[in-house]
């Protein structure tokens, strides 16, 4: 799977991706988008690095935003969209407390991806944000 992580940079969006993402840890998955962000901020992606992607994830809370409906990168077959990290009130175990959270939103090609599978792949991300020692080996 090739991750593309959506940068906004001086000359515009751009969308360099991970190759074979699905290979690497979580430490060196979040080097890999460090420097592919900064690189295309820098002006120096090249064009092969924009190239096959499979999925992006695209930052919208960067932009005060707090949802929205990404629009798929052209050739890939999904993208999905964190909003707004917020404190607010949440009920849990029937108390209101104060929980940060944050919106998912995401668009999926069809054609290619079953709509119960996306449903689930998104309620996966959610429980794994909720729970990050999931990702742990």
């Amino acid at each position: 799977m090739n991750l593309g992580i959506a940068a906004a940079t001086p000359r515009g969006l751009l969308v360099p991706n991970i190759k074979d993402a699905q290979d690497l840890n979580l430490r060196e998955l979040a080097i890999a988008l460090n420097e592919l962000a900064q690189t295309a901020r820098q002006g120096k992606t090249q064009p092969g690095d924009m190239q096959g992607g499979t999925l992006s994830i695209t930052n919208i809370g960067a932009l005060g935003i707090d949802t929205g409906t990404p629009i798929i990168n052209p050739g890939e077959v999904a993208i999905v969209a964190f909003g707004t990290i917020k404190q607010k009130p949440w009920v849990v175990d029937g108390e209101v407390i104060p929980r940060w959270i944050t919106t998912l939103g995401g668009s999926f090609d069809h054609r290619v991806v079953d709509g119960d599978l996306s449903a689930r792949f998104m309620a996966d991300v959610a429980r794994i944000l909720e729970e990050p020692a999931l990702l742990l080996d």
